[in-house]
């Protein structure tokens, strides 16, 4: 297995700091990354934040209303070529 050189350079980093050893700073990094440690931590918490969005567009239908303003634009860049 070959590591990137940044994820190598951090790796060796962590080691240094916590003075252990590469191999333990490594596999550390994976079981944490894995959920082995972070686990515990508690359930992962969405804030949620305004879109500003006016009220009366409903981004249930996103991809419709997407559909809708290109299909204004075209016909808005149609009539401009008459």
């Amino acid at each position: 297995m070959t590591l990137d050189p940044d994820v190598d350079a951090k790796l060796r980093q962590v080691a240094r700091e916590r003075g252990v050893p590469f191999k333990v700073a490594l596999n550390d990094a994976v079981r944490a990354g894995l959920g082995g440690q972070g686990a515990d931590a508690g359930p992962y918490r969405v804030r949620p934040r305004s879109m500003g969005v006016r009220p009366e567009i409903n981004l249930d239908h996103a991809l419709r209303l997407a559909g809708d303003l290109e299909d204004a634009e075209t016909m808005r860049k149609l009539e401009l070529r008459k």
